[in-house]
């Protein structure tokens, strides 16, 4: 039997509660929760939903696997370290949030507005990222083997040290982009824009040699 407190659920979708650190809330609804400045960290989060819900500048450091979260407002909050494989961003308002070092295996982030957003270290292999902004987005150290990148912007973004093996880049804008020490292993890179990057040094070396 467990031994967990039962948790108000009407009280933490209005806000009135918000010091939720390790609370159990897998599958629960939470669609349009007040929950900004909320303490959600180590929190249970798992198939939740929080569609359209206010999470701004909470602590969701949390696992939020196979949440829903299309809609929802998750601007200046800290989900480093969270578990969000299969979770469902659609619509989300990610600005300024940070990411760094959470799993991101396979969700689909494509056609959000991700400028100068945090992913350090995180893992997003498979992710889709399609027609995204990421202009000046932190991806230093970061795995995005297989993650589908067409058409993003990725104008002035930070992929220092990152993974891009089998990536697909077709058509997206790599212009100024910081590129020390990535992987490029079977990255598609067909029609990108690679002018004032490492990668058009090599393009000319190659004509120059052709």
């Amino acid at each position: 039997m467990s031994n967990s407190p039962t948790l108000d659920l009407a009280a933490i979708h209005s806000g009135r509660v918000k010091a939720l650190a390790h609370a159990q809330l897998a599958g629960v609804d939470l669609a349009g929760a007040q929950l900004a400045d909320a303490d959600l960290s180590q929190a249970i989060l798992r198939g939740a939903t929080l569609t359209g819900a206010n999470l701004q500048r909470a602590i969701l450091r949390a696992n939020l696997q196979g949440a829903n979260l299309v809609g929802a407002d998750l601007r200046q909050s800290d989900c480093r370290n969270a578990d969000l494989r299969g979770a469902i961003l659609l619509d989300a308002d990610l600005s300024q949030a940070s990411f760094a070092g959470a799993f991101l295996a396979g969700v689909m982030l494509s056609h959000l507005d991700l400028s100068a957003i945090d992913f350090r270290g995180a893992d997003l292999r498979g992710a889709n990222l399609t027609r995204t902004i990421l202009q000046k987005t932190d991806f230093s150290n970061a795995n995005l083997s297989g993650a589908d990148l067409s058409q993003a912007d990725l104008e002035e973004a930070n992929l220092s040290g990152a993974v891009l093996r089998g990536a697909n880049l077709t058509a997206a804008s790599l212009l100024c982009a910081h590129m020390d020490q990535t992987t490029w292993d079977g990255a598609l890179l067909h029609g990108a824009c690679i002018e004032g990057t490492p990668l058009a040094d090599v393009q000319t070396e190659d004509e120059e040699h052709y």
